[in-house]
């Protein structure tokens, strides 16, 4: 798959870069980007719903009455789950909503994610980009040079570029990532991946070196 190398005001560089069929040419497995999402969203959750049990609400702990001959019900005490203000019966407790996910099913729904964005024609390689000081201004012009102003971009970096994060933290439809931290849910939430150039051919090293 041929992408056209663009630069930040959207122009064409002449140049090209390959992105291997293996990785974005293959048939998208719905399933396991299910798993990744869900492991993903899971794991974001803090977990820390608790409630009280009876032996942590406030309350005495002398039985109410004798258990015979009152005519009524026994009972014991005032921190009865049936009494309002009493303990709650099997309530939630803290605990981690993160499951295990094998690192072939996560690269299988990468795949698959990256392979979606591919049949979408969602996919926008940049020439590197490289700012002299953080300023919001330069992404939201490089942006609108891409026609990408009204939708939500992701942008994918070879290495951490402190000038260009910094200029992404402002805009609320804009988010960059390192290509080595790349995740299924980021790729999936994203209406557009932005590829530096840098990062487009290390998918192209990556395709030679394991074919070699």
């Amino acid at each position: 798959m041929q992408v056209d190398v663009l630069n930040i005001n959207g122009q064409s560089t002449g140049r090209k870069v390959e992105l291997p069929d293996d990785i974005f040419g293959i048939e998208p497995n719905d399933h396991v980007i299910y798993l990744a999402v869900k492991q993903y969203l899971a794991a974001g959750r803090q977990g820390t719903h608790k409630v009280k049990t009876r032996a942590e609400v406030k309350g005495a702990s002398r039985k109410l009455h004798r258990q015979k001959g009152t005519g009524g019900s026994r009972k014991g005490n005032i921190r009865n789950p049936l009494y309002k203000g009493g303990g709650t019966i099997f309530g939630p407790k803290p605990h981690s909503y993160d499951f295990k996910l094998n690192k072939k099913v996560k690269d299988l729904a990468k795949m698959s994610a990256l392979a979606y964005k591919a049949k979408e024609n969602a996919i926008v390689v940049v020439e590197d980009i490289t700012f002299d000081a953080p300023k919001t201004k330069n992404v939201a012009n490089a942006l609108k040079g891409l026609s990408l102003d009204s939708k939500k971009a992701l942008f994918i970096l070879p290495e951490y570029n402190d000038n260009l994060y910094l200029s992404l933290r402002n805009i609320p439809n804009a988010d960059g990532t390192l290509l080595a931290d790349m995740n299924t849910y980021e790729i999936m939430n994203a209406d557009v991946l932005v590829l530096t150039e840098g990062a487009a051919k290390i998918f192209t090293e990556e395709e030679t070196t394991a074919t070699a």
